[in-house]
């Protein structure tokens, strides 16, 4: 049966609201695949959310495909020195509010460089304690921020061990730099304090 749907004739710049789309992956079904995206990956589905505005709109979406608030300890691996420059001051910020932050180590060199504590842990490769892999198996990390650096092959095993580990474990999961840019700015501006449940018809 087809139901008529009304044309819209109004501009989106007068809505009230935002909408943010989701996708959600099966790496969790795809026993050792990389949790990496590419131009070619299709998503298994998407959810749609909305919200007062992009940073509420945004955490609704990522609550909806899995992402768990709050959390207290963050492993990070933040690529090359212009990806860490650039997520610098959300790592700042996730220190200053209490998170446990625990780094490779490139990466915590340079957040000790700007005067951020973490503890450094110790690639995958390297079997020595305390081992990333370890740490995601032991329950003690509750969120992977894990961005590519460059192709060489340690560098691709070493992050693929990370990010499995992150998959099979149930740990949350960030591979791009933007995204998680864009994670830690919501929770910085207070959107996880003040996410809404409303009703379809009270977007309408």
């Amino acid at each position: 049966m087809r139901v008529p749907v009304q044309k819209w004739s109004s501009s989106s710049f007068e809505l009230e609201y935002v909408g943010v789309k989701a996708p959600q992956f099966s790496f969790t079904r795809l026993q050792g695949a990389d949790p990496t995206l590419g131009v070619e990956m299709a998503s298994t589905g998407e959810v749609a959310c909305l919200g007062e505005n992009f940073e509420e709109a945004f955490l609704k979406a990522l609550i909806s495909v899995g992402y768990r608030l709050p959390f207290k300890s963050v492993l990070l691996s933040t690529g090359p020195i212009s990806s860490k420059a650039e997520l610098l001051e959300g790592v700042r910020f996730l220190s200053q509010s209490g998170i446990d932050l625990y780094a490779t180590g490139g990466t915590a060199s340079f957040l000790k460089v700007n005067q951020i504590p973490v503890q450094t842990v110790y690639w995958p490769l390297d079997k020595k304690s305390p081992n990333a892999v370890d740490m995601i198996k032991e329950g003690k990390i509750d969120l992977v921020i894990n961005i590519p650096k460059n192709y060489q092959n340690e560098e691709l095993t070493n992050g693929y061990l990370i990010r499995r580990a992150a998959v099979d474990y149930n740990v949350m999961l960030i591979t791009n730099r933007q995204i998680a840019m864009r994670f830690i700015e919501s929770i910085s501006r207070g959107a996880d304090k003040r996410l809404e449940i409303r009703s379809w018809q009270e977007y309408n």
